[in-house]
């Protein structure tokens, strides 16, 4: 329990850090592939939408996958808090309070890494959609 107790908020952070990367990485290279996106490249709808929709699905993963990490991370640090409770004769309740926070600061971060994440998903899967709208009008 030793080794979870030093490990387990630094593993948990450690990937909603990876995550958040991820995240910002393919917000990054969205941004810059739709701004200069060329619609005359693509022949049929399942090229555009393939096209337009690439690493899209990643972004859907982080931002409802984030706050299961930071909530296996809560669950952890309180498993270690009520560990902690029974291995001492005398239970203080600053201990406690500081441990539960603790535990509860890895769900914040999942919040945090899935919430922009979510909303960047929905936002480009939007801009998706109106790019294949123009490019059904082109071709029309």
């Amino acid at each position: 329990m030793e080794f979870l107790k030093d490990y387990v908020e630094y593993a948990v952070l450690a990937v909603l850090l990876i995550m958040s990367f991820v995240a910002v990485s393919i917000t990054i290279e969205r941004y810059f592939f739709y701004r200069k996106v060329n619609l005359k490249q693509y022949k049929t709808k399942n090229e555009v939408e393939i096209g337009l929709t690439n690493n899209l699905s990643a972004l859907s993963i982080i931002g409802s996958n984030a706050p299961y990490i930071g909530l296996l991370g809560t669950v952890a640090g309180i498993m270690i808090v009520f560990y902690d409770m029974g291995m001492q004769s005398s239970i203080d309740p600053n201990v406690i309070v500081i441990g539960l926070s603790m535990a509860l600061k890895v769900t914040a971060v999942g919040l945090l890494v899935a919430i922009p994440t979510t909303m960047i998903y929905n936002m480009y899967l939007r801009k998706a959609d109106t790019l294949i709208g123009k490019w059904e009008d082109e071709i029309a």
